[in-house]
């Protein structure tokens, strides 16, 4: 049964680590390629439910800078399957009305999957429905090194001259225009970032949850939404 919650008060941006899909698999006997199916699929349902809801933001951990360390054959596989559901959010573009982008250094993605993550962005631009920004070869302390760089380099070429504020700063970052997450959530009852949104995640509410992400479901959100307005955000003031 969803918990009571103020759907007027809803949280403006809330982030997942997405974590336990291989957990998942091992509780079911399958191979670990079956968890991340199982996990996509996941957030493919919940992204739709969420729209239709009215939730304005999601952000999702998809792919780790850490992740390339996995086994050659799962990284393919979550390669493949990356390819794969991105061409179902680009073919459900229109109906499902949701915006999409990603974060992250894709650079280091093949040439065919930027290809298609350049058209997601584009075919999706236009669409009004909730923002779904999924972090793909993305790691919190690479996106601020690489913010840094950036800045290091404007400087020496004149572009930036004044002294440096955390809005000159954000401006450089994957998420720049983008509101800081209000809420947390992450799945299999971990109670860590893993370098997830180390800048952005200065004052957000964290909330762990004992559930494998392929088993995460739509009340377990809104278990996390009723907690997060149940708390007093003090951003440090008091």
């Amino acid at each position: 049964m969803k918990p009571h919650v103020d759907m007027k008060n809803l949280p403006g941006h809330i982030a997942i680590i997405m974590d336990g899909n291989g957990r998942w698999a091992k509780k079911f006997m399958m191979k670990r390629a079956a968890g991340h199916r199982a996990g996509a699929t996941a957030l493919r349902r919940l992204t739709e439910r969420m729209n239709r809801d009215g939730f304005k933001m999601l952000t999702v951990y998809a792919f780790s800078t850490e992740n390339w360390k996995r086994e050659d054959e799962e990284v393919a596989y979550l390669m493949g399957l990356l390819h794969e559901y991105i061409q179902q959010y680009i073919n459900d573009a229109k109906k499902n009305n949701v915006k999409m982008t990603v974060i992250g250094d894709v650079s280091r993605l093949e040439p065919s999957l930027r290809v298609k993550i350049a058209n997601l962005k584009e075919i999706t631009a236009n669409n009004d429905g909730m923002l779904l920004c999924i972090a793909l070869n993305y790691g919190g302390r690479d996106e601020i090194v690489r913010a840094a760089d950036k800045i290091a380099r404007a400087a020496m070429t004149g572009e930036h001259s004044s002294p440096l504020q955390e809005a000159d700063f954000e401006a450089y970052l994957d998420t720049a225009g983008m509101p800081d997450p209000d809420l947390i959530i992450r799945t299999s009852g971990e109670m860590r970032l893993s370098n997830f949104l180390l800048w952005q995640a200065a004052y957000a509410e964290f909330f762990p949850i004992d559930v494998l992400w392929p088993d995460f479901k739509i009340d377990h959100l809104y278990e996390a939404v009723a907690q997060y307005q149940s708390r007093e955000r003090r951003f440090g003031g008091r």
